[in-house]
């Protein structure tokens, strides 16, 4: 397969048409490509449309779901003429099973099956299948259609040129793959954030700062250096040694903790969880909330722009 070929615009499958997946529609309508959806919900599905089309305007391409086809089921698919298929179901270990299952009996043998799990490891989701060399993970982080980066994860029986070529089609539509060579729980992504997270929240559970606080030093000192440049290569730039010395002093205080702190789990059990109630550290109404996804939408377009002129995407 040339490379012209290898980058072609294709016909890519999308189970499940929530938040996610019509990010991940989006991204593959913008590139070109036909796109089956499958939903068992009705109106998730007569909804699509609507949805592809905001996020394709949020990219600047130009709004076309003529590629768009909807199914309530597997089998109503364009089976012989899907090359890849992304899972994007809810976190139900059980479910994402039975997909994989039914699907792998319905692909092409050359069709990647992959799963936007966040959680679980493609090899549970995959155990026991027999062509478990084309299943890989494939985590996208919202808004799909915003967010450069996607992991490609591998379990022990990943073929390596089937995720090569996975990560190749995701870089021809404008991500930015990394191949997680390792099935490990998170992957790279939520991995790293998770470690940020819990020292967050444990940082406002003892009273040290407040909410308001912790999000300003994390945007306005550290975070504000992500955009231009990694943990690895910042540490490059000041030095290892001092990030060394630095590590005896704080690391042995950090949290180690192995669950949600009581701030976090008294805010669930109280209903305050954000945008879908209306509060959660922050008190939200339909104002605020439209307010505020424009304000970072708008800032995620500009870091894009950073991006491109820098062409690592």
């Amino acid at each position: 397969m040339s490379q012209s070929e290898r980058h072609a615009p294709g016909h890519a499958l999308v189970v499940g048409g929530g938040t996610m997946g019509v990010g991940i529609i989006a991204m593959f309508l913008g590139g070109g490509w036909k796109v089956d959806v499958v939903s068992r919900s009705a109106s998730t599905r007569e909804g699509l449309p609507d949805g592809c089309a905001r996020a394709l305007a949020a990219l600047g391409k130009p709004i076309d779901t003529s590629g768009l086809a909807t199914y309530a089921t597997l089998p109503e698919a364009s089976w012989k003429a899907i090359d890849v298929v992304v899972e994007t179901v809810t976190e139900d270990l059980e479910l994402k099973r039975r997909l994989f299952a039914e699907m792998e009996a319905l692909a092409r043998p050359d069709c990647a099956i992959t799963s936007n799990s966040s959680s679980f490891p493609i090899s549970e989701i995959a155990k026991g299948l027999a062509t478990q060399g084309r299943m890989m993970g494939l985590h996208f982080f919202m808004p799909a259609h915003l967010i450069p980066l996607v992991e490609v994860v591998r379990s022990v029986h990943t073929d390596v040129k089937q995720a090569e070529r996975v990560g190749e089609i995701m870089r021809a539509l404008g991500k930015r793959p990394v191949q997680v060579k390792k099935d490990v729980i998170g992957f790279l992504g939520n991995r790293i954030q998770g470690a940020l997270m819990r020292e967050a929240l444990w940082l406002i559970e003892q009273g040290v700062a407040s909410p308001e606080d912790i999000d300003a030093t994390v945007r306005l000192s550290f975070g504000f250096r992500y955009a231009a440049a990694g943990p690895i290569v910042q540490k490059e730039h000041s030095g290892w040694d001092t990030t060394c010395a630095v590590a005896k002093i704080i690391w042995p205080d950090l949290s180690n903790a192995d669950g949600p702190p009581p701030v976090l789990q008294k805010n669930v059990d109280e209903g305050r969880i954000g945008f879908k109630t209306g509060r959660g550290f922050f008190e939200w109404d339909d104002q605020s909330m439209a307010k505020e996804r424009a304000r970072y939408e708008h800032a995620l377009r500009k870091c894009l722009e950073i991006f491109r002129e820098e062409g690592i995407i």
